[in-house]
């Protein structure tokens, strides 16, 4: 046997162990990735949170974090959503449009402007956090016919603890950021 085939067949040994890993690995973990999508589509979606006007999920969470801080700004979303000022201003742009937001420029500083929910923007708050507190329960409820109430605490520990590790990966790598989808209104 030649130089050149124990080269070949070593690289085809080295290709089939990295085929059968790849394939053992992926087969696992493409669950996540099914999640990740599906649930990426499910935040974009319009949701009815029973007051007749459809939002996304990153829409109305923004609005509950207005309500729960009046006076914040765009500069504190951005950081608590981890998401670019321009995405989260686009935001509070269709929000204050819809009547649910208003702003105030900041007495004594006119750069700083401050974010508060309107009448209307306070009750969708409120329906929101019922909606989600009937919701979420009810999804641990489905949960919970095939997982133990100790799975289910494990389940939110790994993703927690793998949320720790993407956002690690992002800050060492400098990963950019998805700077999110437009959404004509």
């Amino acid at each position: 046997m030649s130089q050149n085939d124990i080269q070949e067949n070593n690289l085809t040994s080295e290709t089939s162990y990295v085929n059968a890993t790849f394939q053992a690995l992926n087969n696992r973990h493409s669950i996540i990735y099914y999640f990740v999508m599906l649930y990426n589509d499910y935040i974009y979606a319009d949701h009815d949170y029973g007051n007749g006007m459809p939002m996304t999920m990153i829409e109305v969470h923004t609005l509950s974090y207005i309500e729960d801080h009046p006076g914040t700004t765009v500069t504190t979303l951005s950081k608590h959503w981890q998401k670019t000022k321009g995405a989260l201003s686009q935001i509070v742009s269709r929000l204050e449009k819809d009547g649910l937001v208003r702003k105030d420029k900041k007495e004594g500083n006119t750069k700083t402007v401050l974010l508060y929910t309107t009448k209307t923007g306070t009750e969708i708050s409120k329906a929101h956090k019922l909606y989600d507190t009937l919701d979420i329960a009810k999804t641990l409820g489905k949960i919970g016919e095939t997982c133990t109430p100790e799975e289910i605490d494990t389940f939110f520990k790994v993703i927690n603890s793998y949320y720790g590790v993407i956002l690690k990966d992002f800050e060492e790598n400098k990963v950019t950021k998805r700077q999110g989808r437009r959404k004509n209104k």
